[in-house]
């Protein structure tokens, strides 16, 4: 009788255990206001931790073409923990209105999420930026994989909107095919802005460069490269110069300096009034279709 309650106990574990079942992905709420938001877990680079996801939708069953938003970041420990779940309601909303559906995901070691921050760009004298925007990607890709087997998704490639080191994965992702990723918008993409919180300063700046340049390497998918005048992490010639390394391979970047936001233009795609001072910036690029690469298209103004 004991062998036998004893061999039960052991099937059970293992019909119940975490690897046996499959993550319960997709909605976890109701929808709301605005425009269907609803709570989604996703996957995640990490097989055990879920990503908390907002996303939104216009009426009807779709399908939809897919917007994925992606936030910023920082490497303060304390801080990441205690970031809200990030919404980006105003540009989610402005694109819901184009005809988008729109995942806004937040990634691990943020907030709700939590888990292991497999995004660490390490020491600001010796930063590995590269690893750090391939991380990113790679959990963006996790995200984009489920959503692109959900009923109410058009298939065909996603557009990638990235705000600071969201927008540094992005540019990691511009090697995708495009019936992966069709079109990428950067908010002000880097990392190690604001060292040790000055303003202006950014760690081992050519460090970023280099990195921008690999990232650029292999890329066809179209970039727009979008920086506020008063950004004070990368600021609008070392955005320049960044945009610079990463067409310098053949990759296509549209780079727009957008006018000064508020005290610090750095937050301007998280703002109502950022995304609107955006939108016509943003409607240029959402009509254009996607970029072939060429020999070498090289950077536009």
């Amino acid at each position: 009788m004991l062998l036998l309650r004893c061999a039960s106990w052991l099937i059970a574990l293992v019909l119940t255990g975490s690897g046996a079942s499959a993550q319960p992905f997709g909605p976890v709420s109701s929808e709301g206001e605005p425009a269907r938001q609803q709570q989604w877990l996703v996957p995640s680079t990490e097989p055990d931790v879920p990503a908390h996801a907002l996303l939104y939708r216009p009426a009807g069953d779709g399908p939809f073409s897919l917007a994925l938003i992606a936030h910023a970041s920082t490497q303060n420990a304390l801080r990441r923990a205690q970031l809200p779940q990030p919404s980006y309601t105003a540009l989610a909303s402005a694109l819901v209105a184009r005809g988008y559906a729109v995942l806004v995901p937040e990634r691990l070691g943020h907030g709700r999420t939590g888990g292991p921050y497999v995004e660490d760009q390490g020491d600001c004298a010796d930063p590995n930026y590269a690893e750090a925007g391939r991380a990113t990607a790679a959990q963006i890709l996790r995200a984009l994989d489920l959503m692109r087997e959900q009923a109410f998704v058009a298939k065909g490639g996603a557009v990638v909107i990235g705000h600071s080191a969201g927008g540094w994965g992005a540019l990691a992702l511009a090697g995708q095919p495009q019936h992966v990723v069709s079109k990428i918008i950067a908010f002000a993409p880097g990392r190690g802005g604001h060292a040790d919180d000055v303003p202006g300063r950014v760690c081992a700046e050519q460090r970023l460069r280099d990195a921008a340049r690999a990232f650029g390497r292999n890329a066809h998918v179209r970039v727009t490269w979008l920086v506020a005048a008063n950004d004070s992490y990368f600021p609008p010639v070392l955005s320049r110069e960044l945009a610079n390394a990463f067409t310098s391979g053949g990759a296509h970047a549209d780079f727009e300096v957008l006018p000064s936001f508020g005290h610090e233009g750095h937050w301007l795609a998280e703002q109502d009034a950022g995304i609107v001072a955006a939108s016509s910036a943003l409607a240029a690029v959402l009509v254009r279709p996607p970029v072939r690469r060429s020999a070498r298209p090289g950077l536009a103004n």
